[in-house]
């Protein structure tokens, strides 16, 4: 209020994103303090407004990043407050990273833009999140669903747009994921339709009166309408980057976990299609429709 744009101006977001973009450019450059993300470049942040995620190898080069985002941050005014620190695969007590002399709380997880980050990767946690926000958000509506001037289609639209499946495009799914989803939508809806326990109607038959198809088909469908919306974009965009990214790093012994990027493989090899060629059906809008129809009927 004193020394920057007074509150409500126009060109205080602006100003914001300009002073920020600066003080990340002085706080990565010099050092390869990142991760690798293509043969030539690194990685070093992830940022959403005001969120910064901080990426690095090393706790070594996480210490001297955080530094350097203090020491920006302060000479245009700002103050940093960070709250929560993640290790992966980390080996021996180094010593911790601190912000602003307050060590950096050590989590397994933490949610980031609505989604639950865990150190292990799956998205176990983050539909756990989901299924509970479901219920809070199910329960509020408690009078739509028992009001009797509101017709059952407007219900159940007001049901597809609830936030269960948020971010579940990129979801590496389980069976058991799956099974835990496909439960909350199935009492859901004999809620909303009113069918309680003394009558029999299995769901598959919940699901045709309903006019709802499984919950594995709708993410499957959402994920690969993304994929092709991504493809789409320039090859120098990050999400597009990231479909190709492999990791550095060696995994553990034994059966590898279902990934998202496995998932995606094994509906590839069930059409027996290559991902080089879906890279160039993609480009063409109505024959990626044709394809992510023909794809998620098949491997449904």
């Amino acid at each position: 209020m004193t020394t920057g744009g007074r509150q409500g101006c126009l060109l205080s977001p602006l100003l914001f994103i300009t002073a920020l973009d600066w003080i990340m450019r002085e706080t990565t450059e010099g050092g390869r303090t990142g991760i690798q993300w293509t043969l030539l470049s690194m990685l070093y942040d992830l940022d959403f407004a005001y969120d910064l995620a901080l990426l690095s190898y090393s706790i070594g080069q996480m210490r001297g990043k955080m530094q350097k985002l203090e020491d920006n941050s302060g000479r245009v005014g700002l103050t940093v407050n960070a709250t929560k620190a993640m290790r992966v695969k980390t080996i021996g007590n180094a010593k911790p990273v601190s912000c602003r002399g307050v060590e950096l709380e050590i989590v397994k997880d933490f949610t980031y833009l609505g989604s639950v980050i865990s150190s292990s990767g799956g998205a176990e946690m983050d539909i756990e999140a989901r299924i509970g926000k479901a219920k809070a958000a199910f329960a509020q509506l408690k009078p739509v669903w028992k009001a009797r001037n509101i017709s059952l289609k407007t219900k159940l639209r007001i049901f597809e747009s609830n936030v269960l499946l948020y971010g579940c495009e990129t979801w590496g799914l389980t069976q058991a994921n799956i099974k835990k989803l496909q439960t909350f939508i199935n009492a859901r809806l004999r809620y909303i339709l009113g069918i309680w326990w003394p009558r029999k109607v299995s769901n598959q038959d919940l699901l045709e009166i309903a006019g709802q198809e499984r919950v594995e088909m709708t993410i499957r469908r959402r994920k690969w309408r993304w994929i092709g919306h991504t493809l789409r974009k320039p090859p120098e965009s990050i999400t597009r980057t990231a479909l190709d990214w492999d990791p550095q790093g060696r995994r553990k012994r034994g059966r590898p976990r279902l990934s998202w990027k496995r998932g995606v493989r094994k509906d590839l090899t069930a059409a027996n299609t290559s991902w080089q060629e879906v890279k160039k059906i993609a480009r063409d809008r109505g024959r990626w429709r044709s394809f992510t129809e023909a794809l998620c009927s098949r491997t449904g």
